[in-house]
């Protein structure tokens, strides 16, 4: 029987500050997800419009890493929200996303691999 994506629940994280996010998941699956990739795919709508401009607009101008003074972006912590989700707060401020178990599904990056396991 096959889970559905709503169903899918996290059964170890392991977050690596300066790496990124593994997940084994309730279906036997595990993802991997880098800092700076999380950062990129933030959920919150600051994100989400960047990324939309960059589709329509491959010239736009990205936003400076002045905040992290040319530091490599690192996660500072993690933490639980409900039973659905995570927040990540980032080096460069940045906090506004929350990734839900969905959501982190959805954006695996070996989902979108051929032959990928993912569901």
């Amino acid at each position: 029987m096959e889970s559905s994506p709503t169903s899918l629940r996290p059964k170890h994280l392991d977050l690596k500050k300066d790496r990124g996010l593994t997940i084994e998941w309730s279906d036997g699956q595990s993802s991997f997800f880098a800092i700076d990739y999380l950062r990129k795919m933030s959920p919150s709508a600051d994100a989400k419009q960047l990324r939309e401009e960059l589709a329509s607009n491959p010239l736009a101008i990205l936003p400076s890493n002045a905040v992290t003074g040319g530091e490599p972006l690192t996660a500072k912590s993690i933490e639980l929200v409900g039973h659905y989700a995570v927040r990540i707060v980032f080096s460069d401020g940045h906090d506004a996303g929350i990734y839900s178990w969905d959501y982190l599904r959805k954006i695996d990056p070996s989902c979108h691999l051929k032959d990928s396991p993912c569901k």
